[in-house]
């Protein structure tokens, strides 16, 4: 070895050992306790959407828990009239759909058959995608205490003003607490526009699809459009995922009813990316098509469909943290 070569030792102190190793237990805890963080989370966005509601009745001199009690039982109320009205149609023609299902894919497998394209390994797996949505979706609500559980977070972050700032200036001063509490209300602001934006969103594609599959005549036309209605919370993949079941079904009745149901797919989501969406999401801030399928597809593969549902928010608030913290202009 040479004189002019000189050689370069990386330690690692113990205190960086010691970090690293309760960063990662505390990483793994974290994950164990997913479900209560999603939990968590999820009322929060109640939290956040009900919140101007509940500081409206205050501000007319009503007691901040009965304001919070008032609002939160009419958001519930109207929530169980609508599943009321809609389930049992639902139900009953998501249970002919699923059974229908695999029949309607053997019809158009023997009606293409002549076709290049393998059409059976292309839709074997529809059915069981269908089957386990449906499943997904019952589940959540079947998981009756976790459901509970956050209802009453949300009513308890609702009757707490600012929960957060009281937990954080139990340890910290102001000065330190005020980041913060501004960082979680900007935060509010923006999960309630995307909530009651995506809710308006949601409404509006499900009934302009079921006024289209009304009126060309298609089986099914309400669970088809709830599922559109639904899937629109998934930005950019959710309505084409929904359109194909509505153009499967329309093929098994007829070429012509297809091809119709391809029409109406096409004018519902042409009318929501020039019209709808502008208008309804403008306050709410654009996030990259890019960053919202990686999102979606880690979110679904860490904690399945309610990943999916909440991989949106969690893209809000990675992106409200920056824009506060680190992005100062």
């Amino acid at each position: 070895m040479s004189k002019d070569e000189k050689i370069y030792k990386f330690e690692v102190s113990h205190k960086t050992i010691i970090f690293t190793v309760f960063f990662l237990l505390f990483l793994n805890f974290l994950w164990l306790i997913r479900d209560l963080l999603f939990s968590l989370f999820i009322a929060f966005i109640l939290q956040s959407a009900l919140k101007p509601l509940v500081n409206r009745l205050v501000k007319l001199k009503i007691s901040r828990i009965l304001a919070s009690f008032l609002v939160y039982l009419s958001f519930l109320t109207i929530f169980g009239a609508l599943l009321s009205i809609v389930l049992p149609p639902l139900i009953n023609e998501t249970i002919q759909l699923s059974r229908n299902f695999p029949l309607i894919i053997d019809d158009l497998t023997n009606k293409f058959s002549y076709s290049i394209l393998n059409w059976e390994s292309l839709f074997q797996y529809l059915p069981t995608a269908t089957n386990q949505f449906f499943n997904l979706i019952s589940s959540v609500f079947s998981n009756t205490i976790w459901f509970i559980s956050t209802l009453f977070f949300g009513f308890y972050f609702l009757v707490e003003e600012d929960p957060i700032k009281k937990i954080f200036i139990n340890f910290f001063n102001e000065e330190k607490t005020k980041p913060i509490t501004d960082f979680i209300n900007i935060l509010e602001k923006k999960i309630n526009n995307w909530f009651w934006g995506q809710i308006v969103l949601m409404f509006v594609v499900g009934i302009l699809t079921y006024i289209g599959f009304i009126l060309i005549g298609i089986k099914y036309s309400l669970p088809l459009a709830v599922l559109a209605g639904l899937l629109e919370i998934v930005p950019n993949i959710g309505p084409t995922i929904a359109a194909i079941p509505a153009i499967l079904v329309g093929f098994s009745q007829s070429t012509f009813l297809g091809i119709l149901a391809l029409i109406v797919a096409i004018l519902v989501q042409q009318l929501e990316n020039n019209l709808i969406v502008p208008l309804v999401m403008k306050r709410v801030v654009g996030i990259n098509p890019i960053i919202t399928l990686i999102a979606l597809i880690i979110g679904g593969k860490l904690s399945g469909f309610l990943g999916i549902l909440l991989s949106i928010p969690i893209v809000i608030v990675i992106q409200t943290a920056f824009l506060a913290f680190f992005n100062k202009k």
